[in-house]
């Protein structure tokens, strides 16, 4: 089994760069499992008080989870993956059965924080783009996809997104093997990986 984490900062094209990768292999080669499942169910809490957390933070995330499922998924185990939601910001009462494949891919923007998770991936990858694209791709996301309006994006984008990019995030390049700028647009860095990939798996 091969597992690639794959993180960067918040719109640098990470699930682009996943997309790309997963799908030249089939299905029964490629597992995903999403870091922004794995975010603390905080249901003590208004909705008010739970749209304020930071979700960039490190702490924000249960990682003790997400390193026993990867660890179940190597010892080839299926595991249930928590399914959260970014609009009451809470997990779901439902989860997302993953079954072990040969290539694991971990994506999200704090997956090469924790050094244990870190410890479990044979690639590490950090998706880079510049600061004013990521800003335009979360205006456009969190508006469609978050029910968030722009002087709430703006708002929380000074306050915890650009100061946690800054803090824990963007150091994290440092851990990565292969850095990719332009995320997706980047059709070659993205086959050199997929060959790589091949290559190991071809020698697994």
């Amino acid at each position: 089994m091969l597992i690639i984490g794959i993180a960067g900062g918040t719109g640098s094209g990470k699930t682009t760069v996943v997309k790309r990768i997963a799908e030249r292999f089939s299905d029964n080669e490629v597992a995903l499992l999403s870091q922004d499942s794995y975010y603390l169910d905080n249901g003590h809490l208004s909705l008010e008080e739970r749209r304020a957390k930071n979700f960039d933070h490190p702490d924000s995330v249960e990682f003790d989870l997400l390193i026993d499922h990867i660890k179940k998924l190597h010892n080839g185990e299926t595991v249930q993956e928590p399914v959260y939601s970014f609009i009451t910001c809470l997990r779901q009462p439902e989860t997302r059965c993953v079954e072990p494949r040969k290539v694991i891919i971990v994506e999200g923007i704090l997956c090469l924080v924790n050094q244990d998770l870190r410890d479990l991936m044979d690639i590490k990858v950090y998706v880079d783009c510049d600061s004013d694209l990521r800003l335009a791709r979360v205006i456009r996301r969190d508006i469609n996809e978050r029910g968030r309006n722009i002087n709430q994006v703006l708002d929380r984008y000074e306050k915890t997104v650009r100061p946690s990019h800054l803090q824990f995030i963007e150091p994290t390049k440092r851990f990565a093997d292969i850095i990719i700028p332009q995320g997706g647009r980047n059709q070659v860095a993205i086959k050199i990986l997929t060959n790589h990939i091949t290559h190991t798996l071809n020698h697994l």
